[in-house]
């Protein structure tokens, strides 16, 4: 991964942090990519040369004026990783329109432009990878989740199309699937006794949720050259939640 050039999204997010100094650690240029400027450039500065850009993902221009400014500063996208996401979890008839748009368009719309953009410039090079991050409750159907599935299940099956329409051209597309992980959010509500973080938990047979650094690992592995037969995969990293 030495001196490739990888777009983290949501690179603000603890996930999206963990992933980002996975890459760099391992030598990867990085484009950070975040709503939230303040918690963006407090956490792109502990990582060495990486450039920053705050906007909204899931409008065309955004996505593309970010890509062009990638490609400008480093001659090249390598790797995108769509991590931008972010649901809101609460039973399906408590939505609204304005909760189930908010939901695919920061994880779906999202994803959707960032490929988009980047595709033409990977098959240039003929090499890319295109990592996404999914949901293993797309599989198991947990509790609240009917409108963030919409989503990722919307990311899962992106995933799939492209993986075998680009699957002679050196790009992989594949989707790492985390269950629970263990966030602030989520380590806050489990010392609170949220109920529903404990029907979550109960679902994983090890009996605890993965930490970002075991999701930020999957990435890594898909992202490099040692992954270059494995496309079109929903890689579930769950403790066991789903299997097969």
């Amino acid at each position: 991964m030495r001196h490739k050039a990888a777009i983290v999204t949501g690179a603000a997010s603890p996930i999206g942090q963990a992933i980002a100094k996975h890459l760099s650690t391992h030598g990867m240029r990085l484009m950070l990519a975040d709503l939230d400027e303040p918690a963006l450039m407090e956490f792109a500065a502990g990582i060495d040369g990486a450039l920053t850009w705050v906007g909204d993902l899931s409008e065309e221009m955004v996505v593309r004026d970010m890509v062009e400014a990638m490609q400008v500063a480093f001659g090249s996208v390598d790797v995108l990783v769509n991590n931008a996401g972010g649901g809101v979890i609460r039973p399906f008839l408590e939505h609204d329109a304005q909760s189930l748009r908010a939901t695919l368009n920061r994880n779906l719309w999202t994803a959707l432009w960032a490929c988009h953009a980047v595709l033409p410039l990977m098959m240039e090079q003929g090499w890319g990878r295109i990592v996404n991050v999914g949901a293993d409750s797309v599989r198991n159907g947990l509790w609240q989740h009917a409108g963030y599935n919409a989503a990722k299940g919307g990311v899962h099956g992106l995933t799939t199309g492209l993986a075998r329409e680009f699957a002679q051209t050196g790009i992989t597309i594949n989707t790492v699937a985390p269950c629970m992980v263990a966030t602030p959010v989520v380590q806050r509500a489990a010392e609170q006794g949220s109920p529903l973080i404990q029907k979550f938990n109960d679902v994983i047979p090890m009996g605890r949720p993965a930490e970002v650094e075991e999701v930020a690992s999957m990435v890594g592995y898909l992202a490099s050259d040692e992954a270059s037969f494995v496309t079109g995969q929903v890689i579930s990293v769950n403790g066991g939640s789903t299997m097969l």
